[in-house]
C-alpha cells in the first residue's frame, strides 16, 4: 500500500494526459476515461495544487460510471486525501467503498494506513501542545518562585 500512496507520476506522463484532456475539452466534451486518466496522474503529483485538481475531477466522475468505476474513483479519492493529510475525508471515501465491498483488501489496507497516520499525526500534535503546556507551566512556576522570594 505504501507503494500506491507514495507513487509519483512522471512529468512526461502528466503532460501527455493533460494535453489529451485539454484537446477533448477544446472539442466540447471530455470522455470519462480521459478525465480519469488525467485525474489519476494529478493525484500522483508532488504538488498539492495538482492533487486538489485531481480530486475535483474524480468528484465530478463519482456519480457517473459503473460500480467498478466508482470503486476506483473512491479509492483514488481516498489516496489523494491521504497525500494531502486530509485523513478524515480520506476515511470517508474508503469507508464508502468498504460498505459496498467489505472484503476489498486494498481498501482495508488503505483504511489501516489512514488510521495509523491519524494516530501518528494526532500524537505528534498532542506532544507539541503538551510541550507548549509544560513550557508555560514551567514559566509560571519560575515566576511564582521569584514572587515568593521577593515577598520573603
Amino acid at each position: 500500500m505504501e507503494a500506491v500512496v507514495n507513487d509519483v507520476v512522471a512529468p512526461e506522463d502528466l503532460e501527455k494526459f493533460e494535453k489529451k484532456y485539454n484537446a477533448e475539452l477544446a472539442k466540447g466534451s471530455v470522455s470519462k476515461d480521459t478525465k480519469f486518466e488525467y485525474a489519476w496522474c494529478l493525484i500522483r503529483s508532488k504538488h498539492p495544487k495538482d492533487i486538489r485538481k485531481g480530486i475535483v475531477l474524480l468528484d465530478e466522475l463519482i456519480h457517473k460510471g459503473t460500480k467498478d468505476d466508482q470503486r476506483d474513483y473512491l479509492f483514488y479519492l481516498a489516496v489523494a486525501n491521504y497525500k494531502l493529510k486530509e485523513y478524515e475525508r480520506g476515511l470517508k471515501y474508503i469507508r464508502t467503498l468498504l460498505k459496498n465491498e467489505p472484503g476489498n483488501t486494498q481498501a482495508l489496507e488503505l483504511e489501516k494506513l489512514i488510521d495509523k497516520a491519524m494516530k501518528r499525526d494526532g500524537l505528534v500534535g498532542m506532544a507539541i501542545v503538551g510541550g507548549i503546556g509544560l513550557g508555560v507551566a514551567g514559566l509560571a512556576g519560575l515566576i511564582g518562585l521569584a514572587v515568593a522570594k521577593k515577598a520573603a
